[in-house]
């Protein structure tokens, strides 16, 4: 496939090419069953990029990852005030995505009530907002994606038959990699090429050896995993040559490998003929163990490399006992990180890899700290600040970080988060961007033009400073509400006029000379960055709260003075090139401080801006959500 993706040579690949530029002009509905890994949203994304819809947006939604309680708001869109926390009229995806193309992923993992709302939708050609009874017509390509069988699911009464007939109007197979084998050297060297430009590396090649390595492996993550099996050489490689040592996948000699179906098929064999007890729920164990200890704990990392959602693993692990539920408290029955009846206490924290948490989780020096008090250190990872909160709000993990604007949000709608402590602003680090050939000049030009901003984020502050200062309102320009997504594909350039963003996407973003910056937050917004904790956690560990900002501290100071370690150090963990992160953290001093009488007046200017805008259900004062130590 091209465009995206390299031109594939195998004749399983070429036949599947030929059915999709079949189905890419037409307005088809079309459901793509494959694997997990085997790049079901890159054939989207070719069926979107070679329709009459190519100059509208493409975006794509994964339904496993939708919460239960905002799900529909999300897919279809809300009306202010339909439900606490409504402070906005609000698009869903559908609406979002109007004139263009609508990935559904994982559509299997939609609940029944919504699939019935989503049949609906896709019958009628309109969506009505929740808190609305007036239908909105939209004209969208919808392209759903699974990799469970939905005849199964229908059997087992968990999918709408008559959901997967609308749906199936047009099926493809996208066969998994062991099926397309002559497409791996291809496929490597795309990645090889695409990995060292990103991370500021030498063009790298393969040995003979490595090669026949990839060639002989069987790939049961698919092209997913041939991907970071060449993302990771590249980091690990320091000369021109990978070698199979460098590929971690196995016997280093050039021998060919067994092949790993076989060898898990004999030993599955041997098992039941064993019959030692029920053999599902013991492999089902032993692949959940094994992938939150080679995820060290990340619930969101764990959920990708087994395939499945992240609530569908919180139901493992909580059946398994790897997360432990806490006591409730007669006050709102919130979990708490009081002491279990073996002694045991958990701090769940929730970051981003970029910044102080990043690092401290990279050092490991949290755990060591706390090795000896009986206390475990659980990380969940988020994408950006509101994700966060919102995770914090639902006593979903216990402490974390976010920029000026998620905390005030999650303020006006009665939460228990607390601030503890900050650091100095950083108004570069935020930024508007357009790509390098937009013909968006000034400030005047985005005009009726599409900005993606992800909603209630610091970047959102910033938009409306550089809306207001080019005299326009939010009515004036047409707001998508999604993160930002780097490396931008053709298509994703397509899908707005222009991006919000942060670092150290931010820096990447300007480093790659593809994008550059219309406006940054500089004389516009502060930009700093609040620890928050959820309040039943502080009064039953305040102990652990503050031996977790002592360490943030330390760990403030080790990144001033060793910034290209630590850069270094995350490098690793984003996938993006060590100067970039560099230049990122160069933006901004790392110094935790504890809150201040001045800090909070300048939170509370933020606050009363959103207030008098009517971004907000009602007015606050920060200084009620400050602990008070």
């Amino acid at each position: 496939m091209h465009n995206p993706g390299p031109d594939l040579i195998d004749p399983a690949s070429i036949a599947f090419q030929s059915v999709l530029d079949r189905l890419a002009p037409t307005d088809a509905t079309v459901l793509i069953v494959g694997e997990t890994g085997t790049g079901k949203e890159v054939v989207a994304r070719y069926l979107h990029h070679h329709s009459p819809r190519r100059q509208q947006p493409f975006l794509a939604v994964n339904c496993g990852a939708l919460t239960e309680s905002l799900a529909e708001s999300e897919l279809f869109g809300h009306e202010k005030g339909a439900f606490t926390g409504a402070a906005e009229r609000h698009q869903g995806w559908f609406e979002a995505a109007e004139g263009g193309t609508l990935l559904l992923d994982e559509i299997g993992e939609l609940s029944l009530p919504l699939q019935v709302k989503l049949l609906r939708v896709l019958q009628e050609r309109e969506v009505t907002r929740v808190g609305s009874r007036r239908p909105v017509r939209v004209n969208v390509r919808v392209v759903a994606a699974t990799h469970v069988d939905l005849a199964s699911a229908i059997r087992e009464r968990r999918f709408r038959e008559d959901l997967y007939y609308r749906l199936n109007v047009a099926a493809v197979t996208l066969p998994p990699l062991r099926q397309r084998r002559e497409d791996i050297p291809v496929l490597a060297s795309h990645f090889l090429a695409l990995y060292a430009r990103r991370l500021g590396r030498p063009l790298l090649r393969l040995s003979d050896e490595s090669l026949a390595t990839l060639m002989s492996w069987s790939w049961p993550g698919n092209i997913r995993e041939l991907e970071n099996t060449l993302h990771n050489a590249v980091l690990l490689s320091r000369e021109p040559l990978i070698t199979p040592r460098q590929l971690r996948l196995g016997p280093v000699s050039g021998a060919a490998l067994p092949d790993e179906e076989e060898d898990l098929d004999r030993f599955l064999r041997q098992q039941l003929r064993e019959n030692n007890g029920p053999l599902y729920p013991r492999v089902i164990e032993s692949l959940v163990r094994n992938a939150f200890e080679l995820s060290q704990g990340n619930q969101m990392q764990t959920a990708a490399l087994l395939g499945i959602s992240r609530n569908t693993l919180r139901t493992h692990l909580g059946h398994l006992g790897l997360i432990k539920p806490r006591r409730s408290l007669a006050t709102g029955g919130a979990r708490t990180s009081a002491p279990t009846e073996d002694g045991e206490r958990e701090l769940r924290i929730g970051y981003q890899k970029f910044g102080n948490l990043g690092i401290l989780k990279a050092r490991q020096s949290l755990e060591a700290q706390f090795a000896d008090q009986g206390v475990s250190v659980l990380w969940s990872e988020f994408p950006a600040g509101p994700q966060l909160l919102y995770a914090l709000e639902n006593h979903e993990i216990d402490f974390g970080t976010t920029g000026d604007v998620p905390p005030i949000f999650a303020q006006s709608t009665s939460s228990a988060l607390r601030y503890v402590a900050w650091e100095p602003a950083a108004p570069q680090s935020v930024a508007l961007l357009v790509t390098g050939d937009s013909p968006i000049r000034t400030l005047a030009d985005l005009k009726g033009k599409r900005v993606a901003v992800n909603k209630g984020s610091n970047v959102h502050y910033l938009l409306l400073h550089i809306l207001d200062e080019a005299g326009l309102t939010s009515e004036d320009v047409r707001i998508v509400y999604a993160p930002p997504k780097y490396p931008l594909t053709p298509s994703d350039r397509h899908a707005v006029d222009a991006w919000m963003m942060w670092d150290p996407l931010l820096s990447d973003a300007e480093q790659s000379g593809q994008m550059r910056v219309l406006a940054n937050g500089e004389g516009r917004v502060s930009n700093h960055q609040f620890y928050l904790a959820d309040q039943q956690f502080i009064r039953h560990s305040a102990d652990l709260l503050h031996a977790l900002i002592d360490a943030l501290e330390q760990t403030g100071r080790y990144i001033d003075a060793h910034r290209a370690d630590a850069a270094d150090l995350l490098a690793a963990e984003l996938g993006l090139a060590p100067e970039a992160v560099g230049r990122a953290l160069g933006r901004r001093s790392h110094q935790t401080r504890r809150m201040d009488l001045t800090i909070i007046r300048q939170q509370q200017a933020i606050a009363d801006r959103f207030y008098a805008l009517g971004l907000l259900p009602r007015a606050i004062k920060v200084r009620d959500a400050v602990w008070q130590e």
